[in-house]
């Protein structure tokens, strides 16, 4: 195992990411990861890495972490509470799913989680934190593998190619088929668009 030594504090600090907030399709999944104190080599944010090698990361996470952690929120919660709210009970799922309990929090963005533990927000914190880009990692793969299962109980939308992100073939899709069950019926692209009508006067 490749690894590189890191003087961390004595804390437990524990890196909180999402993956698929942005997505028209599938839940939003929280990863939140405690690291040992080395560093495992090759992390970054899961968006810059090819999917083979955040499989292998994700496996090596797995193996060395001292504690990590999966929160889901499915598409009915994020149309009932919205993305924000549906983001932030995914973290609190993953906090609270780790088997010890974390001292403090880094969170990547700008938003603090309603939770009473110290915390921290950094921006593009999957670059500079390692146990946010591990978190990232957990969660982007977690999500990935999910997709590509629905992709073969919803077909016809692609799920294993675009991950319900909103590129063309997926819009172009929805709105050849309707939205399936995994879609968020609240975002744009995917609910219907209501055209207001005007009234006008008759010609005479």
């Amino acid at each position: 195992m490749n690894v590189i030594l890191s003087f961390n504090s004595q804390k437990l600090t524990a890196g909180i990411d999402e993956a698929g907030r942005g997505c028209l399709a599938g839940p939003v999944v929280a990863g939140a990861v405690i690291l040992p104190c080395f560093i495992i080599s090759g992390l970054a944010d899961s968006k810059k890495i090819t999917p083979q090698k955040r499989n292998l990361l994700a496996a090596e996470i797995k193996a060395v972490a001292l504690a990590w952690s999966i929160g889901i929120s499915w598409p009915h919660e994020i149309d009932r509470l919205n993305i924000l709210q549906a983001t932030f009970k995914a973290m609190i799922k993953a906090v609270r799913g780790l088997r010890l309990a974390p001292d403090h929090l880094l969170i990547d963005g700008n938003q603090k989680i309603p939770m009473n533990i110290s915390q921290q927000t950094i921006i593009r914190g999957d670059d500079s934190e390692p146990c946010i880009s591990a978190a990232s990692i957990l969660a982007k793969t977690f999500r990935d593998r999910l997709m590509i299962s629905f992709d073969k109980k919803y077909p016809g939308y692609g799920f294993s190619k675009h991950k319900g992100y909103g590129t063309r073939d997926h819009l172009l899709s929805i709105r050849r088929m309707g939205p399936s069950a995994i879609h968020r019926m609240t975002f744009r692209g995917v609910k219907p668009v209501i055209r207001e009508r005007t009234l006008c006067l008759p010609v005479s």
